[in-house]
Formats: structure tokens, sequence, C-alpha cells
């Protein structure tokens, strides 16, 4: 008998929401191979959640979600080549300490740790560092369930095609249980934060993103400056802070009392401009010595939505301060900076930074605050420049656009047609941003 529809998923952001005929939480690739095979069989379709970190509807169905959950376990670590196979399921945050007690680490992350190890590579969620790829650039090898109910291993030897299109999928190819990823060793970060003006980033951004091997900044809509964040490994001993810094720094001022303020601001919009006079006098520099994990990862326990988009990297300097000029108009100018960072060009056909170096521009609003004219405003800049919004982040583009965007576009989709030929992983995104199945 089937379970009733009666259990909703809800994303982290809470603007995304779908009702499932059935929720599964499979233990082993088998497992997921037969409901796979028996939802294709009943005309289902089948979606995978992870932490639900995704703006995005990638994520939704009304038919059967899975949880990767219990696939979480590191089974296989070679120390030659510091390679290690883990389930797709892991969480970030379980596979940096995972990783570290075996010496190692990933050599790059974003600023939080709760998404799957699938869902932040199936949407080439990225760190920052002008030299460093995306997180599914470490990938060498994955096991995947396809559309049919079978299962490949793929690698650069084994189906090649399906390794290249697969690292970056949105879901769309098939469900992936075993990720094989390229480490690092250990290492340890000097991180240095503090204030600069806005005007002398840009203008030396390319000495800016060489500054340091992990180089970003934040810039909050009337300031004129930019709060830089400079990560530099270092051969210094790790000295992480303790447990009354840690509350005071990020529980107290980066969460508990931006959200009083992001509060007070949706109820009393007129009061921004006082509430970022408190922000900028609670900013300070700060210098901090840890583990690489734990200086790239931050609580974010502030709930927003988030657009993002890459662009060519030349062109950063210049969207930021059309996006400045644009925020000014607003009627209701975001509290919320905006966050930039690059990275380096990759081979991955639907990677965002395919084929480019890549500048990224992240814009954020408050949960409750209406975001529509902000969103579509930035992203009408983005398209200037032929921007890729970020997979698992809100935008408005459609698969007849995004297309041109990537050269690489028909490959992957000769791929999808050959995995998911009955079209058992789509749902209404996917519909709208690659297209039906060909």
């Amino acid at each position: 008998m089937r379970a009733k529809r009666d259990r909703a998923f809800v994303n982290w952001g809470r603007n995304q929401r779908c009702l499932p005929v059935e929720w599964r939480s499979p233990t082993s690739t088998t497992e997921v191979a037969e409901i796979v095979a028996g939802a294709a069989a009943r005309g289902e379709r089948v979606k995978v959640v992870g932490a639900g970190h995704s703006f995005t509807a990638a994520a939704c169905t009304d038919g059967v979600l899975l949880s990767l959950d219990h696939l979480d376990q590191l089974t296989d670590h070679d120390p030659d080549t510091r390679e290690v196979t883990v389930g797709a399921g892991i969480r970030l945050s379980a596979l940096n300490e995972a990783l570290h007690a075996l010496g190692l680490a990933m050599p790059n992350l974003g600023d939080i740790a709760y998404q799957s190890l699938a869902g932040a590579t199936a949407t080439a969620t990225h760190g920052t560092g002008v030299s460093l790829g995306n997180l599914s650039t470490n990938i060498v090898g994955f096991e995947i369930v396809t559309g049919t109910g079978d299962v490949m291993w793929c690698d650069a030897t084994s189906n090649p095609d399906v390794f290249t299109a697969g690292r970056v999928s949105i879901g769309a190819l098939g469900i992936i249980t075993r990720i094989r990823l390229r480490c690092v060793p250990s290492f340890v970060l000097r991180a240095a934060e503090g204030a600069e003006r806005l005007d002398d980033v840009l203008d030396d951004w390319d000495g800016f993103v060489a500054s340091a091997r992990h180089a970003e900044f934040f810039h909050f809509f009337g300031a004129r400056t930019a709060f830089t964040k400079r990560n530099q490994p270092t051969d210094e001993a790790e000295q992480p802070p303790t447990r009354l810094q840690f509350f005071l720094e990020k529980d107290l001022a980066e969460n508990g009392a931006f959200e009083v303020a992001n509060r007070i601001v949706r109820r009393f919009p007129s009061q921004r401009k006082r509430m970022l006079g408190l922000i900028g006098k609670a900013t300070s520099s700060r210098e901090v010595v840890d583990r690489s994990y734990r200086v790239f990862a931050s609580p974010r326990r502030v709930r927003f939505v988030e657009m993002e988009y890459g662009l060519p990297f030349d062109a950063v300097p210049e969207a930021v301060q059309r996006v400045r000029a644009m925020a000014a108009d607003l009627d209701r100018t975001p509290l919320f900076p905006i966050e930039v960072r690059a990275s380096a060009a990759d081979d991955i056909p639907l990677s965002t930074a395919e084929g480019r170096r890549s500048g990224w521009i992240a814009v954020h609003q408050y949960i409750g605050i209406p975001f529509g004219d902000y969103f579509r405003a930035v992203e009408a800049i983005m398209d200037d420049y032929e921007g890729r919004p970020h997979w698992g982040k809100m935008h408005g583009q459609t698969h007849d656009v995004l297309r041109e965007r990537y050269p690489r576009w028909d490959e992957f989709a000769k791929v999808r047609s050959v995995l998911d030929p009955q079209g058992v992983f789509r749902n209404d995104y996917l519909d709208r941003v690659l297209g039906p199945v060909i």
C-alpha cells in the first residue's frame, strides 16, 4: 500500500515546498535502484533531497522523494593518491571531520557546510580562490543509478562521457550514490578580515584576488566600504577561538544581532539606515588561525533567499558598481550585503565556470521581505555579461537562454537522453532550465 501524501518537503529558505506521494530513505545503492525501477514502471518521477539548502525547486516532486542520509559513510581511503570514497548523502560538515581524521581536507569550500555532498556538487557549489575550481572539480569517480534502475561506475576510463557530464548534473542524469574525491593534506588557514574602501578593492580587482589564495568581500548598500576576507595557508599551529570568542563573534554578532536587525527592518523599513550604522560599528577587523574547514564555513542561522551569478572575471568591478547604483533606487534597499568571490575555469559541461575564469556576485534578502524587484533588476544586469546562474539559487532563466551560455550544452543533453530516456528525474525546475529530455 502506498504512503499517503501527508509529509511536505520545505527547503531551508522556506521558499520551496512540495508534497511527494512517498518518502524513502534507502540504505544501499541496490535499494535505490529498486526504488527507481519501481517508480519508472509505475510512471512516477523520483527526486533526491539532501539538506534542503537549494533555493530552487531542484529537489521538488509530486512523485517519490528520496533522502540519502543513510548513505553517508567514508568507505575507502587511498593514502598514496589521497582519494576517498564516500556515500553521496554525507553532509559536508561530517565529511570535513572524517577527512581531518585521515590527515586530509578539501582544497576549498563554500561558506557553509550544511549541504550534502551530492547536492553541493550537483549544483556546482563553490568557494573563493581564483586558482581553485568548484567542489565538483575534486570528483574523480562516482556511482550512479540511471532512470532505468541500472547502476554504473563512472570515471575517466569507465563511462567517461557520463563522468564528464555527471560531475554537475542538477539531478537530471540519475541518483549519485557514491563519490570518489581527490583531497589534499590537512592545512591551516590564517584568516584576516577587515574593512577597506570598496572603490580601492574594485580598482585593483586582480590584485585583490591575488592577495590570498582565498579572497572575497561583502558590501552593504549605502556604505563606502567592503568587508574583506583573505584566507591564506600557513605553517602556524591552529589557534581556534575560545568558546566565548566564537559565541560573541559568530552566534551573537553574525547571527543573533543580525537576525534582530533584519526583523526590525522587515517591520519598520525606515530603520534600515540606523541598523546599517549599528552593523558597521559592530564589524571589526580580526585574525584567526585555524583548520581550513573551520575557517571556510560559518554558522548561518539567519534565514534568507539568495541569487548568485557567475560572470566573466574581468566584468566584476563594473557589474558590482551597477548593482550598487541600482540598489540605491529600490523602494526597500536590502540590509543583507552582496557577496563577491572568484574561481578558476573548469571543463565540466554544465558547471557555471565551464571554460572561463569567473567572478561571482551573490545577493540575498531576509525571509518575509519582498525580493522580486531586487532580484529581477540584478538578473537584468547579469544578463548583459552572459551571466550563468548558480543552479541551486534563485533565478528566472529558461533553457532557451541558458543553452546559448554553455558551449557544451548538447553534450550534456545527449548523456541525459541515454541515462533517463523516460524522464524519471524530471520536475518543473528541470523542465524550465534544461528543457525536455531529447
